[in-house]
């Protein structure tokens, strides 16, 4: 990867809602933080506050953007044929709802950055999101999500995808904050292909949610009102909500919304 794969389009820090920040730039961390003199954006503060979150692949978009990228990596050659193997038979197994290795395949793919500097990688990711996600990107998930900001409540997107790509959604997208497979930099600015936390997938989701939460809003001062998902791995964050959403489903989580009187939401 060269520098000059960095387009425009991904430099637009000047884009940002005022107040709202962007933390660890050499990262281009996907999570926001808003400034206490923001605070009152999610009312008084003896109130809990209400969650609404977002599962990504297949809920906000239509499709999965770490397939979408192994596609293009193993064209390009950045992946070997057992690693695409390797990487194949997770997905398999994640189709058939079978346990599967959430880090192991995310080293895996991440592999193909391995040393290369975060500030490239991250460009290339950005660029990439543009050119093959954003496509995809679901009106249906905007206007819920508009309608949560504007009754106040905190939106919050919890994804397995990749950090950098989820950050350039962040720009163009309702979304306040975000939770997504974070890779490791070393001491050098370069990319591992270690995760660095917990990878934001299944029943991690709601781990991840519950300690981001618990530190932003404090403990017992939220509670999580919505959650959206598509796919049966989804179910830990959406039996937590108050109302769960299953988003044009898969059929093991349609058979579970139905069962449990949730409500399924067909979006395009």
């Amino acid at each position: 990867m060269q520098p000059t794969e960095c387009v425009s389009v991904c430099d637009r820090s000047t884009l940002l809602p005022a107040g709202v920040v962007r933390v660890a730039d050499e990262a281009l961390a996907a999570e926001r933080l808003v400034p206490a003199r923001f605070a009152h954006l999610h009312g008084d503060a003896s109130e809990k506050v209400t969650i609404a979150a977002f599962d990504f692949d297949g809920t906000c978009i239509s499709g999965s953007s770490p397939k979408k990228l192994v596609d293009a990596l193993g064209r390009s050659g950045r992946l070997s044929l057992w690693k695409l193997f390797r990487i194949g038979c997770w997905g398999l197994a994640y189709k058939l709802n079978l346990p599967k290795d959430a880090e192991g395949v995310r080293t895996r793919v991440f592999s193909a950055f391995k040393g290369d500097p975060a500030v490239q990688v991250n460009a290339f990711l950005c660029r990439f999101f543009h050119q093959r996600i954003a496509p995809l990107y679901r009106t249906d998930a905007d206007a819920a999500m508009m309608a949560h900001l504007e009754a106040g409540h905190a939106v919050v997107l919890v994804s397995a995808s990749f950090e950098p790509m989820i950050a350039a959604a962040m720009v163009d997208h309702p979304i306040e904050f975000a939770l997504a497979s974070r890779m490791k930099i070393d001491a050098a600015g370069d990319y591992t292909d270690q995760v660095d936390g917990l990878p934001t997938e299944g029943p991690e989701k709601i781990a991840v949610l519950e300690e981001f939460a618990d530190s932003y809003f404090g403990a017992g001062r939220w509670e999580l009102g919505w959650a959206y998902g598509d796919h049966y791995s989804d179910v830990p964050m959406l039996q937590a909500a108050a109302h769960p959403c299953a988003v044009t489903p898969d059929n093991k989580l349609r058979r579970y919304a139905a069962d449990h009187g949730w409500d399924i939401l067909e979006w395009t």
